[in-house]
């Protein structure tokens, strides 16, 4: 597997290097990632009713669309951003434990007591600092996903509507 770390903090730059390698490379690869404050749309979303259109342009945060399903998500130089681009189609379409194994691994091997929790989100003592997103097209397989480690929380809370039904159904 080819490992890739981009040097670019530019948000439209790494989601397009994403699909590029998907589309292009005949190797399997991983992509980390950093971007600058941002937010990126998965691919179903609706954008207005996703984001503080006001707050996100008086701050001209990019806003950038993602091959992939799933929420909208705030990314800025406390993110890392990780991507398994492989070309064969996983066969399990759903599934994010194969994917999120080796991220889990490296941080409880850190003394990080992460866990896999619901169907996509890695959390710690039950509290999300990780979506994924996967996508299964043309004989290959794209699932990426984010760690939050140090994201500036107040720019993410302004920037994003959250609908409230979300945390109402946390315990």
């Amino acid at each position: 597997m080819l490992n890739i770390f981009s040097p670019s903090n530019h948000a439209p730059f790494n989601i397009a290097l994403e699909e590029y390698i998907l589309k292009n490379f005949d190797e399997d690869c991983f992509l980390l990632y950093i971007n600058e404050p941002c937010i990126i749309v998965g691919r179903f979303q609706n954008t207005i009713a996703e984001i503080n259109y006001p707050w996100v342009q008086e701050h001209k945060i990019p806003v950038v669309r993602r091959l992939t399903g799933g929420g909208t998500v705030f990314h800025d130089l406390g993110n890392l951003n990780f991507s398994f681009i492989l070309n064969s189609e996983d066969e399990d379409a759903r599934g994010f434990a194969k994917y999120t194994a080796p991220v889990l691994k490296a941080l409880n091997e850190l003394g990080v007591p992460a866990l896999l929790e619901g169907r996509n989100d890695l959390t710690i003592k039950g509290l999300k600092f990780s979506g994924n997103a996967k996508m299964v097209q043309g004989g290959k397989t794209i699932q990426h996903g984010t760690i939050l480690f140090s994201s500036h929380v107040e720019s993410l809370a302004n920037a994003l509507k959250v609908n409230p039904i979300k945390f109402n159904a946390k315990p």
